[in-house]
């Protein structure tokens, strides 16, 4: 296994932020997700299950690849515990296999709002500030960059083809499942204490990496710290219903005009 993975171990300069390789994913991944999901809004049930189901298996071969790349090239053998794949931005892996598996309704919804909110937000951000997307080796930054921008499109998709919830109640669903799921990866962290595991940068026993909630962690405590991360998720994912909320809402009216 090793000697496999080694023959796609090709070392690279990590790419620095707004560089000519940033800056090809961010404005030509970017464009061609808004392309794609605009051109796909239409799609029948069947298809959009098929193809949401593609996307998490898809990401799944990638996550194993992943996996092992570090085990046996990166950790010689040893499990690298703190790419668990467990983090905000892993969890479209399982939506995406197992949406298909469910009926219309608001369940489904919920998914559907969840992953077009928090997950699209973690897409952005991670791809405006790539810093945690670029390593030393091609097939690891291209895994990061073509994985956060597939959340962009699954994102965009979803909105675009009207499938996103259209009422705060419908949302707070969203905000449940995001609960539900803090809630995992915290036991996950507790678990794992031992094992650098940091789910969702929310463990009680190491210090969060990301930046500005790195120092609110540090000037006051962890329980702080999580509960300003978590809040500032929240409110970012509902702004991102707000502008999705205003697209559908233009969607429509296009759709209306057009009708007339």
């Amino acid at each position: 296994m090793e000697f496999l993975l080694s023959l796609t171990a090709w070392e690279m300069e990590k790419p620095s932020a707004y560089g000519p390789f940033h800056l090809c994913f961010l404005i030509g991944g970017l464009a061609l997700c808004v392309f794609l999901a605009w051109r796909l809004r239409r799609v029948s049930e069947r298809t959009n299950n098929i193809m949401l189901f593609f996307v998490g298996f898809f990401l799944l071969f990638c996550e194993v690849y992943k996996q092992l790349f570090y085990t046996y090239i990166i950790g010689h053998g040893e499990y690298q515990w703190w790419i668990f794949p467990f983090q905000l931005c892993s969890v479209p892996m399982y939506l995406c296999l197992i949406l298909p598996f469910f009926k219309q309704g608001p369940f489904k919804k919920a998914i559907y709002t969840f992953l077009a909110t928090y997950n699209l937000l973690g897409g952005f951000v991670a791809l405006f500030e790539p810093s945690g997307l670029s390593h030393e080796y091609v097939t690891l930054t291209l895994h990061a960059f073509v994985w956060h921008l597939l959340l962009v499109f699954v994102g965009f998709y979803l909105i675009a083809s009207g499938r996103v919830a259209h009422k705060l109640k419908e949302f707070l669903y969203s905000v449940v499942i995001f609960a539900i799921l803090c809630v995992i990866a915290q036991i996950i962290n507790i678990v794992f204490r031992k094992e650098s595991i940091k789910m969702f940068y929310i463990s009680p026993f190491h210090t969060t990496p990301l930046i500005v909630f790195k120092q609110i962690e540090e000037a006051t405590n962890w329980v702080v710290n999580m509960v300003v991360y978590l809040i500032a998720l929240t409110i970012g994912a509902f702004a991102f219903f707000i502008i999705a909320y205003g697209i559908q809402k233009l969607i429509e009216k296009r759709k209306i005009k057009k009708g007339c």
